[in-house]
């Protein structure tokens, strides 16, 4: 399996997280601030695909918490399709419900303060996400 990029798509930032080359784990990456442009934004993700060899992409999808698909989850899809147009690599959605509630319990826990939580919580949210997907992925391919 090659390595996959997890997106937390975000109105001003992007959360971005990596796995490992076995595809079992997911460590938080970085943040993009959006720049008002969406093929900028694209290109710096294309930039961290083409740098960490990603195979896929898998962005975060805000389905609502009953699983409908509301205004946010089209959104997310509508630039998912854009950022698979863009970066020459497929790119898949994952089910985000409440990432961003875990990410923030989890930096929480290890006492930082809510500035230093702010500045890290997208790339952990993607983190999450990233992570979900791996273990739903890994445990349909075993026998």
């Amino acid at each position: 399996m090659a390595r996959a990029l997890g997106i937390d798509l975000g109105e001003r930032r992007i959360g971005v997280a990596v796995s490992d080359s076995d595809g079992r784990v997911a460590t938080p990456l970085t943040v993009i601030k959006r720049s008002g442009s969406r093929d900028q934004d694209h290109r710096k993700i294309a930039e961290l695909v083409q740098e960490y060899e990603a195979g896929v992409v898998i962005v975060g999808l805000p389905l609502s918490l009953d699983g409908g698909t509301g205004p946010a989850a089209v959104g997310a899809q509508r630039e998912a399709q854009q950022l698979e147009s863009a970066l020459g690599v497929p790119v898949l959605t994952h089910d985000e419900r409440l990432t961003t509630v875990i990410a923030e319990q989890s930096l929480a826990e290890s006492g930082l303060s809510g500035k230093a939580r702010r500045r890290r919580v997208d790339m952990v949210a993607a983190s999450v996400i990233l992570q979900g997907w791996l273990d739903s992925t890994n445990s349909e391919s075993k026998p």
